[in-house]
This record gives structure tokens, sequence and C-alpha cells, in this order.
């Protein structure tokens, strides 16, 4: 038994409707998936779960006494730590205002072979009572939530002006 014509083509349309919206879903899956900007803490970083030469996101504690500036550049070198472990960053830009040895930032970039992580962004926490909830985590994950309550208050108010 032959199938009606006019049924034969709106099969042909249906086909090609599903057709084109897999291939749409799929091609979004995709640019979903390499544009995640996953966080793993220093201590992840140290044991090899980060990807190198993939954007991530790295957060923690800037390490007091080892933020260096180089007076010829905008380059900022400094350390975070969730206390377990540290992770060099490497920064070329001007930083938030309330970024501060012993408070807690979170960086986007990318990391290399060597262990040296070079952000393309430096996030800091915008008042005393914030800490980013990544940051948090790592930091209870290591057992050192009290370091976070024994951080000094921020000079400035509340609101981070």
């Amino acid at each position: 038994m032959a199938m009606h014509p006019l049924r034969k083509q709106r099969l042909i349309i249906v086909t090609f409707i599903v057709l084109g919206a897999s291939l749409a879903a799929a091609l979004v899956f995709y640019a979903l998936g390499s544009n995640m900007n996953l966080f793993f803490s220093p201590t992840q970083i140290a044991q090899g779960e980060a990807p190198v030469d993939k954007k991530i996101r790295a957060g923690g504690m800037v390490l007091k006494g080892s933020v260096v500036r180089d007076s010829q550049s905008l380059r900022v070198d400094f350390i975070v730590t969730d206390f377990e472990a540290e992770v060099p960053v490497v920064y070329e830009g001007i930083l938030p205002d309330m970024f501060a040895e012993g408070e807690g930032v979170v960086c986007h970039g990318e990391l290399d072979e060597n262990g040296v992580f070079h952000a393309v962004e430096v996030l800091a926490k915008h008042d005393e009572q914030y800490m980013p909830p990544e940051v948090s985590e790592a930091l209870e994950k290591s057992g050192h939530t009290e370091t976070m309550k024994q951080q000094p208050a921020s000079v400035l108010g509340n609101d981070g002006v």
C-alpha cells in the first residue's frame, strides 16, 4: 500500500523539524558546557583536580604577607589559601578596592602546568559580613571557619563604601 503524497510531505517536514531541533539543542548544550566556569579550592588544585589551561574559578583567603606588586606594571602576585594548600596567583590589572591580605577572593582565569593560576579577573568581598559561598565552603571543609571569624573587620562601614 502506497503512502498518500500529502502524508509523505508532512512526514518529511516533521522529520526535518525534529532533526533541526535536535541539532540546535546539541549545539546549545555544547556551548554551555564549554563556557562553564567550575570553582576549585586551593586544596583541589594542589591535588590535581583542576584542569590545566581551561577557564576555571579559584578562591580562598589571600595569604597575609604574600602580595607582591610590580612597580613597573599593574602585575600583582599573591597566594590564595584555604589553610590546607596554597596556590600562587598572577594578575595584571587593577584590583578591587576591597582586595586585602587575609580577605576572601574569587579569581577567574586559567591554571598553568606549573600550578600557577593566571587570573583575568579578581573579585573581593564587598563587606565584612560577606564571604563568597564557594570560599566559605572550601574553608569549612578544611576546618578553618574560626579563622574566617577572626579576620579583622573592615575599616569601612557595612555597605562597603
